[in-house]
């Protein structure tokens, strides 16, 4: 299945075809990607990972756990994030996408320490899939308020 996933990410835009679930394990990815990013993997950002993808998703504790874990694994082998941000890019409205930029946020805050690492990455996953600054410094504040 990753590597089935791994292809379709790699691949040239025109020859994949990418559907829902993809999607979800790509924002996943990212989400447990954002929590790596400072070398440290706390047992409170896996809690955020789980509880975004609960409500997010509408899962169950064990479906969110599940899908966490699957891309736990496709994160340690896939080195480009600016795939995983096309896809997310493709799946996701406009007017939703600074709520995927607050959810990332939500998980790197919630170990109560803000690395460069972790602002470099989303500014970055940010301006890929088109979320400007100010609105990524909302979409932070907000998760903040909510911790």
């Amino acid at each position: 299945m990753f590597a089935d996933l791994l292809r379709k990410l790699t691949g040239t835009p025109d020859d994949t075809t990418l559907d829902a679930n993809d999607a979800r394990l790509a924002m996943a990815a990212l989400l447990v990607r954002v929590a790596r990013a400072d070398d440290l993997y706390h047992p409170a950002e896996v809690a955020r990972i789980d509880a975004v993808l609960r409500h997010r998703y509408d899962l169950i504790e064990a479906d969110a756990v599940s899908l966490r874990t699957e891309a736990e694994a496709l994160e340690a082998q896939a080195s480009d994030t600016v795939r995983f941000t096309r896809l997310i890019k493709d799946a996701v409205p406009y007017e939703e996408r600074d709520a995927v930029i607050e959810a990332m946020w939500y998980v790197a805050l919630s170990d109560d320490d803000r690395s460069e690492d972790e602002n470099a990455l989303l500014r970055m996953v940010a301006n890929l899939i088109g979320v400007t600054d100010r609105d990524s410094a909302l979409a932070r504040q907000r998760a903040a308020n909510r911790l």
